[in-house]
């Protein structure tokens, strides 16, 4: 089995480079690619640039050039509903863009059926344990936007959608696997919340929410290996 994980930053993808030995380094369309062998398995890591295009375009490549059966988009996240905390760990039930009009998805090829991207059960059943297993770990939807989200956006958001927080790759990445039947799944952790919002929240939190997820996301590959089959 070749598992992909897939970041937006260099900080999100540091803690993950630490933990993988006898790394095989290759270049493509301005991306470098990590990979290394696990038990039973492959990974296969990169950092693609925020945003929904390069998070697009490195999850086609990463599909095409290494034919992975799983890919985990993995990072950091903004709250959105006022219960989350800064640092808790929020894993994808299903996604959604925020600021994409839904019939563009649906009336549109690829004519999908829904404008949200559910993970699939297999999947969703290891991150029901991995959410009784691990505090401050929950399961939800997670919404997808080109741009951070200010004071006075969260409540509109929270209205419309009904997520738990917000980020800028995890949709795109779910709709590419979804045309290329790949299953995906979404593990992020809080660096900014309505209170303390913006970009200086997320510098100041993203390398200690970048190892909580770095934890969360191998105890999940451990029990992919021990039940997917």
């Amino acid at each position: 089995m070749k598992i992909a994980i897939i970041c937006a930053s260099d900080d999100e993808l540091a803690p993950f480079l630490k933990a993988l030995e006898n790394v095989q380094i290759s270049e493509k369309a301005m991306l470098r690619f990590y990979e290394s062998q696990i038990e039973n398995g492959e990974i296969v890591t990169l950092y693609c640039g925020v945003g929904k295009v390069n998070a697009a375009l490195a999850t086609q490549i990463i599909i095409d050039t290494f034919h992975v059966d799983i890919i985990i988009n993995a990072g950091t996240a903004g709250a959105i509903c006022n219960t989350l905390k800064l640092f808790d760990t929020v894993i994808s039930k299903e996604i959604a863009y925020h600021d994409v009009q839904e019939d563009i998805l649906t009336e549109f090829h690829p004519y999908l059926p829904t404008a949200t991207f559910f993970v699939n059960n297999k999947l969703l059943d290891i991150a029901k344990i991995i959410c009784q297993q691990n505090q401050n770990t929950y399961l939800g939807k997670i919404i997808t936007g080109d741009s951070f989200i200010d004071k006075g956006q969260h409540e509109a958001l929270n209205k419309n959608f009904a997520a738990l927080c917000v980020d800028m790759e995890s949709a795109s990445i779910a709709h590419v696997c979804y045309v290329n039947a790949i299953d995906f799944i979404v593990i992020r952790t809080i660096t900014d919340t309505p209170v303390l919002t913006g970009h200086q929240a997320f510098e100041q939190n993203c390398k200690k929410a970048s190892d909580q997820t770095k934890d969360i996301v191998f105890k999940f590959i451990n029990m992919i290996k021990k039940q997917w089959h």
